[in-house]
């Protein structure tokens, strides 16, 4: 099984570390990876890599590593391993809607609200209480 192809949208910031993760790319990811995209590599990063790209792509390079391509360039990140990470939130609640707020309840707060706005309703908050 290939492993798929990460595509970035605009400029990839690209961030040098110590070991495990020598370089992470972070950035606005294309379809299927939407959104927020982060990928870490744990091989050794190629030293003409600047510190931002536009419009990156990375794909695996067979057992050589990864490579990342930028417009005509390309660079090679030899061994080690790719972690992806991507933001999901969107998509998780766009799936999952909140469930309504049951009457009661709403009611219960808007009442606790009301009291708490004056004087009179904290003394009586106050004394429920104790």
């Amino acid at each position: 099984m290939s492993e798929p192809r990460y595509v970035f949208a605009g400029p990839v910031l690209c961030q040098r570390a110590a070991a495990p993760f020598a370089l992470t790319l972070s950035g606005a990811g294309v379809a299927p990876a939407a959104g927020s995209l982060t990928l870490s590599f744990s091989g050794r990063a190629p030293d003409d890599l600047p510190a931002t790209l536009s419009g990156a792509g990375v794909e695996p390079a067979g057992t050589a590593g990864y490579r990342i391509t930028s417009g005509t360039r390309e660079w090679l990140v030899k061994g080690g391993s790719l972690s992806a990470t991507r933001e999901v939130a969107a998509a998780f609640y766009r799936a999952l809607p909140p469930r309504p707020v049951p009457a009661a309840k709403r009611f219960f707060w808007r009442l606790i609200l009301a009291l708490a706005a004056s004087r009179a309703g904290l003394v009586l908050l106050r004394a429920l209480r104790r």
